[in-house]
């Protein structure tokens, strides 16, 4: 078996000032015990890095370097992959989107729907109620 998460959960273990904050490093520490393979997609590792330095959504952004560190330090658990788009990703895309319209917002929702769809990853934690939206998706809040 195997799980993703969602960039939220990440942010929320950057953000000292988020009322979720010890409850996201929790829940991110247990994983260095959990047996499962913790998969996480590239696009959700390039978005921790834009939004956790960003200083318009964090009051305290992290600095380039320690933003890396924090993906080097996740990388480097013994149960981690990361995932990527493979051969035929599009088509696998246009399934995932193909029931209702995607756009905006949605759309990196929708890339991630369909990176764990390609590679068979079924468990995502997020707070994100869009990715309710992806049937396929067995969707857990950590923080409920």
């Amino acid at each position: 078996m195997s799980y993703s998460v969602d960039v939220n959960i990440f942010l929320y273990a950057s953000d000292r000032s988020s009322p979720r904050h010890e409850a996201a490093i929790r829940f991110l520490m247990n994983r260095t015990s959990d047996p499962e393979l913790f998969c996480i997609a590239w696009p959700t590792l390039m978005s921790y890095l834009r939004i956790s330095t960003h200083p318009r959504i964090f009051s305290r952004p992290l600095s380039p370097g320690e933003a890396l560190g924090n993906v080097d330090s996740l990388l480097s658990l013994t149960r981690v992959r990361t995932l990527s788009e493979a051969e035929g990703f599009l088509d696998v895309y246009r399934e995932v989107t193909g029931r209702f319209p995607v756009r905006g917002n949605l759309v990196p929702d929708a890339h991630l729907a369909a990176l764990l769809r390609q590679h068979d990853v079924k468990r995502l934690y997020t707070s994100d109620a869009d990715f309710r939206k992806f049937d396929f998706l067995d969707i857990r809040d950590p923080f409920v």
